[in-house]
């Protein structure tokens, strides 16, 4: 894994978590939606389980996922940040920062430094060469 994947793992899990949300809220609504079955000549001693509990298994399940990837990107976000924290180019650290950590737009961040989109590309090309001699030594 090159430098820049490593550093874009935390937008990519950030993303990933972001659409396990989305689908909770719609598991969420379709489960609103499910109705019990209140019939009393069931007589089969199997457990199967009703419409509303499988719902609310596999919202259950979503959560427990979701919380876990959370773990997993505060983590990642902990490690990249001392990587970048690493960096003695207040410039470079900056950049990476906003893009890596805040997730921020490749525009965004150049409007946010006061510089165009291109200087922004000339200086993350060199924050990734520090980053890069900064992890071989590591």
């Amino acid at each position: 894994m090159n430098v820049k994947e490593y550093l874009s793992q935390a937008m990519w899990l950030d993303r990933i978590i972001n659409n396990k949300l989305q689908q909770l809220d719609s598991l969420k609504c379709l489960a609103q939606k499910v109705t019990a079955s209140y019939s009393l000549d069931k007589v089969s001693s199997s457990k199967s389980r009703s419409p509303m509990e499988n719902s609310i298994v596999k919202i259950i399940d979503l959560e427990h996922e979701i919380d876990e990837d959370i773990d997993n990107l505060v983590e990642l976000k902990r490690k990249i940040s001392k990587d970048i924290g690493s960096l003695d180019n207040m410039s470079y650290r900056l950049l990476l920062e906003m893009r890596y950590i805040g997730g921020q737009s490749w525009e965004d961040v150049a409007s946010n430094i006061g510089y165009d989109v291109r200087t922004v590309f000339r200086i993350h090309g060199k924050a990734l060469k520090e980053i890069e001699k900064i992890k071989m030594c590591q």
